[in-house]
């Protein structure tokens, strides 16, 4: 009876031994498993970016000989071809003259505010008419000083038109489009035009370099250095190519700054289908 009981446990030892063995070997593999996965691709779930455009007449698209909206069109489609990007929807609010205490007061309505709030990403094009205040309003006595001055108010009212998106959608993104020189044709007695707007751009550069989620755009050297013509009949705003080199422009930092970002925050992107 000892002997059967012997032989009989062996066996059994051996079997639960074989077990705790392949336990440990299976949760072994599971661990090495887990750390060989790699992060989903940024295009395996396409998203949705909703595009809110505001300011003045480069946003409405002034000079745009299809009335489709400036740079709008042409970035859209810029942007629906790159990875990860399944649709793109504009909103836009550029209103032609709106300087940026008027761009101020439209921001703080409630259909603006609602818009804000779905965006990802808010783009600005604001500042040129402020230039064109000061001349209009100094015609006779036009010095540096005035350009200066309300520089500094440009900056204020800069600064507070961020803060206003921000306080409605801290997560969106923020793209200023810089400004450019269209007043040699107008105003050729003013030498210093293409100091002061490099000057204001300066400024505006610095508002932005204070929000983590906002970017600048330059395209003052494409009108001050261009071998074909840009602007519009009335050689004030960007005509259709003007318009699409504005998109080229604003579509290259979207894809090698913005759009990586956001895909850094998943609250900031859609990947539902509409």
């Amino acid at each position: 009876m000892k002997r059967f009981f012997t032989l009989l446990i062996l066996p059994l030892l051996f079997l639960s031994s074989c077990a705790q063995i392949d336990q440990g070997e299976f949760h072994s593999v599971k661990k090495t498993a887990t750390q060989v996965f790699e992060p989903v691709p940024a295009d395996f779930l396409p998203r949705n970016l909703t595009v809110v455009s505001a300011g003045d007449s480069l946003t409405q698209g002034v000079g745009d000989s299809t009335d489709q909206g400036g740079y709008l069109p042409y970035l859209k489609t810029m942007l629906e071809k790159e990875k990860g990007v399944r649709d793109v929807d504009f909103y836009n609010y550029g209103v032609r003259g709106n300087r940026t205490t008027q761009l101020l007061k439209r921001l703080k309505t409630p259909k603006m505010k609602a818009a804000l709030q779905e965006a990802n990403l808010v783009i600005l094009t604001i500042g040129g008419n402020d230039i064109v205040k000061v001349i209009k309003d100094n015609i006779s006595n036009l010095q540096l000083s005035k350009f200066n001055t309300e520089k500094e108010s440009y900056r204020t009212h800069l600064t507070q038109i961020i803060e206003a998106v921000i306080q409605e959608n801290p997560q969106t993104s923020i793209v200023l489009v810089g400004l450019y020189n269209p007043f040699s044709k107008w105003f050729s007695d003013i030498k210093e035009m293409d100091e002061i707007v490099a000057d204001w751009n300066i400024t505006g550069q610095t508002v932005i370099a204070n929000y983590p989620n906002a970017y600048f755009v330059e395209i003052e050297d494409m009108f001050l250095n261009a071998d074909e013509n840009l602007l519009f009949t009335d050689n004030f705003h960007p005509n259709d190519r003007g318009y699409e080199l504005i998109a080229q422009r604003l579509n290259k930092t979207l894809e090698e700054r913005v759009i990586p970002e956001m895909e850094k925050n998943p609250y900031m992107v859609s990947t539902e289908e509409n």
